[in-house]
């Protein structure tokens, strides 16, 4: 009987040390997965894959400087802007837009007509700021004058998540024109996805892998757009995109810490 209750034992402590060993190798496979994983995410940050590569994708931020980049009205990167954890950033002054010594919107150094343009944002509490597309450099005047907005918002705790029409500047919305439904963005501090595709006069806004809204540039309805916004009248927004059709993509300040990364475009035929 003794030697059966040794031998049981001996056998469960077996099953035991098994056990242990298999949670182990479980833990420890799922331990490089994540580092496998968290590889992955650093190595692909601001970085095209190969498949993207084939298919023709522009990286417009090497995550490391302002290559491509300058002042819209300049030749520069106003020193309010700086490379941040991979990530382009504006640093706010406190005192609203383009508020810093040397602060001011900024440009990527060529013009695009029908694109694909992807990219991350991530906000500070109540920051606020934008990406411009289509836009045009007129001696005098800012490029908000010209050119469509992709809304950036902390729509929680900024004032202009209230301002405006039916949310129309809220995060991703078309400035002052049409909200972005469903409104999907996440809290400040945390990253988002947009996307923005101009393609002949259409259109599209995406956040977080969404549509969120469409229009048609230079039709009727967008005249009735800006007629109804704060834009009324503003025959170069009308006329977005200049005869050609074609514009800057731009980075606002607005006063407000936010950072962007992983900008990149397809040029469409």
């Amino acid at each position: 009987m003794k030697q059966n209750l040794l031998l049981l034992s001996l056998f469960t402590g077996l099953l035991a040390l098994g056990a242990c060993g298999a949670l182990n190798r479980t833990n420890g496979a799922t331990s490089t997965n994540e580092s496998e994983t968290m590889l992955k995410s650093e190595t692909s940050l601001n970085a095209l894959t190969s498949e993207e590569e084939e298919e023709g994708w522009l990286l417009l931020f090497n995550g490391q400087d302002f290559d491509g980049w300058r002042a819209y009205g300049r030749q520069d990167v106003p020193g309010a802007w700086s490379i941040d954890d991979n990530a382009i950033k504006i640093n706010g002054s406190g005192e609203g837009e383009a508020g810093a010594k040397d602060g001011g919107d900024i440009i990527y150094n060529s013009q695009f007509k029908n694109f694909e343009l992807h990219f991350e944002w991530k906000v500070a509490k109540g920051a606020n700021s934008g990406v411009f597309y289509l836009g045009q450099e007129v001696e005098g005047q800012p490029i908000w004058k010209s050119s469509p907005e992709y809304q950036i918002l902390d729509n929680e705790n900024h004032l202009d998540a209230r301002l405006g029409k039916d949310g129309n500047r809220m995060s991703a919305s078309l400035y002052d024109m049409i909200p972005a439904e469903p409104q999907n963005s996440k809290p400040f501090g945390e990253w988002n996805t947009g996307a923005i595709i101009v393609y002949k006069g259409t259109v599209v806004h995406m956040q977080n892998d969404e549509v969120v809204l469409e229009y048609h540039l230079w039709t009727p309805e967008w005249e009735q757009l800006i007629d109804n916004s704060k834009f009324k009248g503003w025959q170069d927004m009308i006329n977005a995109g200049g005869d050609e059709r074609q514009g800057y993509i731009g980075l606002q300040d607005h006063g407000d810490d936010v950072w962007f990364r992983n900008i990149k475009l397809k040029e469409m035929e």
